[in-house]
């Protein structure tokens, strides 16, 4: 069983973040004839923010990473990177278990975008994501909270 945990993010984790990215996202972003490497890891270095960021580390190592910015009367899923290696492990999963048990406590919606024809799609319909909206590139999705029975 492999070990895993998450830490807050600081500052000096937006280069390894913006690798990762440039890994995870590589073929889905070629797929759709979108991908750019410099444009990719731009992006994260523009919108990181490590008040909101989690580092997901496997076994003591950097693994990924999660964030979950608050926005209005929403959460917004971002920044959802798990290394190659660790995928279909359960981790990813785990990590979203977590961060949404947190929203469902704390009453709070949950919503996301995803790439067209993404995998991790499926990740997020069977945590509960629904589809909102869509446009060429990606996939708006959304998950309200569920009810949670207070502790006695």
């Amino acid at each position: 069983m492999v070990e895993w945990g998450m830490q807050a993010a600081v500052a000096g984790d937006v280069e390894a973040v913006a690798a990762l990215k440039a890994v995870v996202m590589r073929g889905d972003l070629e797929r759709l004839g979108r991908w750019d490497e410099d444009r990719a890891r731009q992006r994260v270095r523009e919108r990181f923010d490590p008040a909101w960021t989690w580092i997901i580390e496997v076994d003591g190592a950097f693994g990924g990473s999660v964030a979950l910015r608050p926005e209005g009367d929403a959460h917004w899923l971002e920044h959802f990177y798990l290394d190659p290696r660790y995928q279909g492990a359960g981790i990813g999963a785990a990590v979203l278990r977590r961060l949404l048990d947190r929203c469902d406590r704390d009453g709070t919606l949950v919503r996301l975008d995803v790439l067209q024809g993404s995998a991790a799609r499926r990740l997020y319909e069977r945590h509960g994501f629904v589809f909102v909206s869509e446009d060429p590139i990606d996939v708006f999705m959304a998950r309200t909270p569920r009810t949670v029975t207070p502790q006695r």
